[in-house]
């Protein structure tokens, strides 16, 4: 069976946030969140990095992390371009963005021959969650159903103090695997938690222990072929009802295989809390709770030395 390996979207460039936020130092001697998140797969046995990157940000990418990170691990550069299309499809005149989640992974597809993990650039996870699902994967191979996992977290623990966040809400069978998963584009911290659908006219409540998924996915190389296979249905759709911001998202994919029956998702559990830099305004807690799992011993305060 084949080690998994780790894929990066790190192609987003922030609108949200005013930046290049996955360029952004953290750390105490200019550590980004990644240098975190693979510093915490490295240690739970993932040896290969496949980071998704828009061309354009190429060189300040290498400069920034990818070199640094070549010296310790395998580097790999997949590119999400919008351009990126099946045959028979192209890109809307003015649409400026490539095609989501699930677009990104489908980048990395020439890449990826074996089971995987998928994890956004700009998101600390916590450790244990790579371990969980480094594990996961080396124990569990596609059978009668495809085998994923994600870990979800608590949604108390991922919400910003700062405005709103997307999240995937799950639902789950009773020996935890997942039945259900809805995008909810903007959840905010309240109290009480809650989401809208319709720019703040209407509010739902959630539950403070709601499951969600940050886009920390485990997958076998099934999930990129029926990706691809599920793509120009969603397109069809996209270009004619929002043809310059529709977004293939992953748990849409997943979605679409738990109900046509071909794939199970084991949803693991993390109760560590989730830090981010979604908004601008978000950077000083981060850096404050690095600096404090620093001097609680969970970092080294040079997390590379080569």
């Amino acid at each position: 069976m084949k080690k998994p390996v780790l894929v990066i979207m790190a192609a987003g460039m922030g609108s949200r946030y005013g930046g290049l936020k996955q360029l952004d130092p953290v750390g105490n001697h200019g550590q980004l969140i990644i240098d975190y998140s693979i510093f915490d797969a490295r240690r739970a046995g993932f040896e290969t990095v496949i980071f998704v990157i828009k061309p354009e940000i190429e060189a300040d990418f290498k400069a920034a992390i990818g070199d640094r990170i070549a010296k310790v691990m395998e580097v790999k550069y997949a590119y999400q371009l919008k351009e990126d299309l099946p045959q028979g499809y192209s890109v809307p005149a003015d649409r400026t963005k490539p095609w989501g989640t699930a677009h990104a992974a489908l980048a990395a597809r020439e890449l990826v021959d074996g089971p995987f993990a998928i994890i956004n650039a700009d998101d600390y996870y916590g450790p244990a969650a790579y371990q969980e699902i480094y594990d996961y994967l080396s124990a569990h191979q596609d059978g009668d159903l495809y085998e994923y996992v994600m870990v979800g977290y608590l949604l108390k623990n991922t919400v910003s103090e700062n405005g709103t966040v997307a999240r995937g809400v799950c639902e789950e069978t009773g020996d935890h695997y997942l039945s259900r998963i809805t995008e909810r584009t903007k959840i905010e911290q309240g109290p009480p938690l809650r989401f809208t659908e319709d720019d703040g006219e209407s509010w739902t409540v959630l539950a403070d222990d709601t499951i969600v998924s940050l886009n920390m996915w485990g997958f076998t190389r099934s999930f990129l072929d029926e990706a691809k296979a599920g793509f120009p249905a969603f397109l069809d759709e996209a270009l004619e009802k929002n043809p310059l911001k529709g977004e293939y998202f992953l748990p849409s994919v997943v979605s679409r295989l738990i109900g046509e029956g071909k794939a199970r998702v084991k949803v693991l559990r993390s109760e560590d809390k989730w830090y981010g830099v979604t908004y601008r305004e978000d950077k000083p807690t981060v850096v404050a709770a690095i600096a404090e799992k620093t001097r609680e011993g969970l970092y080294p305060d040079r997390l590379w030395e080569v």
